[in-house]
């Protein structure tokens, strides 16, 4: 079977070192031309500066995965979605969840599948943790991410911008997983966010979590942006039956009771465009906010203050 051309738009960081690598050896797709407003590239496939350029040039590329900043991808799936385009969105999807529900009903108006990925659910260890909690309930869970901004968002600006995320675009990983694995529904009670005096995002927030569940369990998550020590991607986990878990490295490890029980290769990548295809073969969208939706609720109800000034 022949592979289905597709075009990244926004040839970023994450798209240099994950999207363009993992399309390059995929059965599924061929990368047929790039995006960037900095006329960036891959390989010696066309590069164009806007996606209106692409379309009017290439209308045989039927599909799309937009890698820009969050701030403007409503437009462009908006777009993508009136040129005929089926649409692969990195994450997160949208600044907003007004704007992601309406890419929600503008997709389905259309008939055009949309597939909102959410990389690190795509692991083993994550759908592991998933059984043992449905079988075992939830006593408590504690979320710690922590990595260095330097690292992974060396000189981009636009995070500490509104609509940038901050520590929450990190932050929304560990969401995803969370939304994912818990077996009944999860609710912000309280956040503490952190702003740089000179940024307008935060580099560190605190979440208290609440559920419907009479027994209350104690669920509370922590971000911070400035960890140079090593990434810190741990979600510790004790079910009601006193199971000890701990998912880590960003789920792709499981240790249970301390023994480490799924321990794979990380293939989140690999796996989204994997499903990208499934989906695409049942002409069928995936489109889940409820990591956004998390991330906007401590928004609302998060305490600020100010800290130490960042640069760079």
């Amino acid at each position: 079977m022949a592979k289905k051309k597709i075009a990244v738009i926004g040839i970023g960081k994450i798209a240099q070192d994950q999207h363009l690598p993992v399309i390059d050896k995929s059965p599924d797709f061929e990368l047929a031309a790039c995006v960037s407003t900095r006329g960036l590239g891959h390989r010696d496939v066309p590069v164009f500066k806007t996606p209106a350029e692409l379309y009017k040039a290439m209308p045989e590329v039927k599909l799309v995965a937009i890698c820009t900043p969050p701030g403007v991808r409503h437009a462009y799936v908006r777009q993508a979605l009136d040129a005929g385009k089926d649409v692969l969105l990195e994450k997160p999807p949208t600044p907003t969840i007004t704007e992601f529900e309406d890419l929600v009903a503008y997709g389905e108006k259309k008939g055009k599948v949309l597939f909102q990925t959410w990389h690190s659910r795509y692991n083993a260890a994550v759908d592991t943790a998933k059984l043992i909690l449905k079988d075992e309930g939830v006593a408590s869970l504690r979320i710690d991410w922590r990595e260095s901004v330097r690292k992974w968002h060396p000189g981009q600006e636009w995070v500490w911008e509104p609509g940038g995320f901050g520590v929450c675009d990190p932050g929304i990983n560990a969401m995803s997983i969370f939304t994912k694995i818990m077996p009944f529904p999860v609710f912000v009670d309280s956040a503490k966010l952190k702003f740089p005096a000179n940024r307008q995002t935060p580099v560190d927030v605190e979440i208290v979590f609440k559920s419907g569940e009479k027994h209350q369990p104690k669920l509370s998550a922590g971000f911070n942006w400035l960890e140079e020590s090593g990434e810190i991607w741990t979600i510790a986990i004790e079910t009601r039956k006193g199971t000890q878990l701990k998912l880590e490295r960003g789920g792709t490890v499981l240790t249970v009771n301390g023994k480490e029980t799924v321990a794979n290769p990380s293939s989140e990548y690999e796996a989204i465009y994997e499903r990208f295809a499934k989906l695409l073969k049942k002409g069928k969208s995936e489109m889940d906010g409820s990591p956004l939706r998390l991330i906007g609720d401590a928004f609302l109800l998060g305490a600020r203050e100010n800290v130490d000034e960042f640069h760079w």
